[in-house]
C-alpha cells in the first residue's frame, strides 16, 4: 500500500501468482476486456516470442473512494517459468493481496505444488505469513476433462482456510468473483489500518 497524500490516491497492489500457463495473464485480459475503459488503464504485457510472460503483466483499475482517498488497484502477474525466479520475487514484493491461480489439470500437480511452495518462500522472505495478507486461490481450467476435483486440489495444496474459486478464465467464468474477493479483502485490511 502506498498513499499519495498530495493526489489523495491509495495505491494497492494485487499479484496473480501461479505456475506457467495456469491462466494468470488470461485473468487480466478478461478483466481488461470487460471493465469500463474509463475505470482502467491499458494492459501492459512484456512477453517472449512464444507469447509467454517475460517479466510481468500490469493493469490498473480505479474504484470509489475509501476514507477520502481514491484507490488505484494495480494488478500484476508473475512469470510462471521457474527460471524467472528473481522476477517473481521482485513482482511479489509489496503486494497487498494475492490471487494464486491453479491449473486444475491432473498432470500439472507438481507445477502447482512447486509454485505454491515458491509463493510461501517468497512471502516468508518478506516476513509475511499466508495469513498476513488476503490470498484467494483460483482453480482455473475447470472445463478440462482432466480437471481434478476441487476437494482433492485443496488437499494436495494443503490450503489453510484460503478462499477458493472455480474458474474458466478463457471464458471469463470465475474471473470477476476472484477479483472481487481479493479486492474486498485488500480494501477491508487497508480500512482497518488507516481508520
Amino acid at each position: 500500500m502506498f498513499i499519495n497524500w498530495q493526489l489523495r490516491e491509495l495505491n494497492l497492489k494485487i499479484v496473480y501468482y501461479g505456475a506457467a500457463l495456469s491462466g494468470k495473464t488470461t485473468n487480466l485480459e478478461q478483466i481488461h476486456a470487460k471493465v469500463d475503459p474509463r475505470r482502467r488503464g491499458e494492459l501492459i504485457s512484456l512477453k517472449t516470442h512464444e507469447d509467454r510472460t517475460l517479466y510481468f503483466d500490469f493493469l490498473q483499475l480505479e474504484l470509489g473512494k475509501i476514507s477520502g482517498l481514491t484507490p488505484k488497484i494495480h494488478l500484476y502477474t508473475v512469470p510462471g517459468q521457474t527460471y524467472y525466479e528473481a522476477s517473481r520475487k521482485l513482482v511479489l514484493r509489496g503486494a497487498d493481496g494475492v490471487v494464486f491461480v491453479v491449473d486444475s489439470a491432473a498432470n500439472r500437480t507438481d507445477d502447482n505444488l512447486e509454485s505454491w511452495a515458491n509463493l510461501q518462500t517468497h512471502l516468508a522472505s518478506f516476513d509475511i505469513l499466508l495469513t498476513d495478507i488476503p490470498i484467494m486461490v483460483q482453480f482455473n481450467k475447470r472445463d478440462l476433462p482432466t480437471a481434478m476435483p476441487v476437494p482433492l486440489l485443496r488437499h494436495i495444496l494443503r490450503l489453510n482456510g484460503q478462499p477458493t474459486f472455480e474458474a474458466v478464465a478463457a471464458q471469463g467464468r470465475g474471473v470477476f468473483d476472484t477479483l472481487k474477493a481479493v479486492v474486498n479483502g485488500v480494501v477491508a485490511r487497508v480500512q482497518s489500518e488507516i481508520a
